[in-house]
């Protein structure tokens, strides 16, 4: 799987500081960190900056690539700032992200031609977040019809679900993963990809790396091409990379119908197990779902 790494962040409170001052050193250290721990594609993500954003994009992609040769994926809303960053990148590079809003797409799907980039369509229509499966269907056959007319093949469109925090809305979060498992008949040739931490927003930040891990396996097994993650989730990458098949198997198993006696398991498995329940709506959330 594709592992596409979110720490460049101006958000973030590790690099968002440093990047909102032009910190080369403290941007290039975690483009570096990123990179040795095994991400493939660096995610810069600027936010919507409006004043200044072109010249913080044209930055930030010139001080990343002085130190790495990574694919870079370019994430703002702001498409003048998008273009600056796309003017000076040297290899391709993957635009994050082009909604399906009448008011984006006709200037995303212009910029990623002119550029030739590869693009994430974000299923965000005018109505809103897509309410489940089928709406995601349908989205993204509208999203791939208008890119095909821009031009742009299926093999540089990746479908981007949008996952929605399990503390919020469980429904959501099962829809997703309904949905990709239907994406290669809807749109073949087209990659999926997912940004595997929404699932996690708004839980405490040590209980995180739970729900993370444990929904990129259950993505996998409907085939997710590509995740937005945490590259410093060392564990997160092992299991992408296949270096933790027990559990995987477990997670797969629960999703089959397996019933593992929880209590019996070693403490870490556990940890795999309750959140599988969480996660499929088999129990409710909370932040003690741990314990549970």
């Amino acid at each position: 799987m594709i592992l596409i790494g979110e720490n460049l962040n101006i958000t973030s409170s590790v690099v968002g500081e440093p990047l909102k001052a032009k910190n080369a050193a403290a941007v290039q250290a975690m483009a570096k960190e990123e990179a040795q721990a095994g991400i493939d594609v660096l995610d810069i993500n600027i936010g919507p900056m409006r004043k200044g954003g072109g010249e913080l994009m044209e930055w930030a992609v010139k001080t990343v690539q002085s130190v790495t040769d990574k694919m870079l994926s370019l994430d703002t809303a702001n498409m003048d700032a998008m273009e600056a960053g796309l003017k000076v990148s040297k290899n391709k590079v993957l635009i994050n992200s082009v909604s399906l809003q009448s008011s984006r797409i006709d200037l995303g799907l212009e910029l990623a031609q002119r550029y030739k980039a590869d693009l994430i369509g974000l299923l965000w229509s005018n109505e809103g977040m897509p309410r489940d499966a089928n709406e995601r269907a349908l989205n993204t056959v509208n999203f791939v019809y208008k890119a095909n007319a821009a031009g742009i093949a299926n093999e540089r469109i990746w479908i981007d679900p949008i996952v929605s925090p399990v503390s919020v809305e469980i429904n959501q979060v099962k829809a997703c993963t309904e949905f990709l498992g239907m994406l290669g008949e809807i749109a073949p040739g087209c990659k999926s990809v997912a940004g595997i931490s929404n699932v996690s927003s708004g839980t405490p930040v040590e209980l995180r790396c739970w729900l993370n891990r444990t929904y990129m396996i259950m993505l996998m097994k409907q085939g997710l091409y590509a995740g937005i993650v945490d590259g410093t989730d060392k564990d997160l990458i092992a299991i992408a990379r296949g270096k933790q098949p027990e559990v995987v198997k477990l997670v797969n198993g629960m999703i089959e119908g397996e019933k593992p006696n929880i209590a019996s398991l070693p403490k870490e498995m556990q940890n795999y197990a309750r959140t599988v329940r969480v996660l499929t709506g088999e129990s409710l959330y909370s932040h003690s779902w741990l314990e549970v």
